[in-house]
């Protein structure tokens, strides 16, 4: 299965994959939570979201807080 958009079109707004993979998915679990929390159901799934988000230029790198943030047990 091919990805769409485009790889190329993604690493315009994020520069590598790397980061790209960190960016969607750090967005993918905040839409995830907040349909959660509103009891909302999606029409498609987080993760597809996040990444028309960032080929839509809503979402780049900058725009994410991507600290490692540690949870308390």
């Amino acid at each position: 299965m091919m990805l769409y958009p485009a790889m190329n079109k993604l690493t315009s707004y994020i520069p590598n994959r790397y980061m790209l993979v960190n960016v969607v998915a750090r967005r993918a679990r905040q839409i995830a939570q907040t349909a959660e929390n509103e009891g909302e159901h999606l029409e498609e799934k987080p993760v597809t979201l996040a990444i028309h988000e960032v080929a839509d230029g809503k979402l780049d790198a900058r725009s994410m807080d991507l600290t490692i943030e540690e949870e308390n047990a």
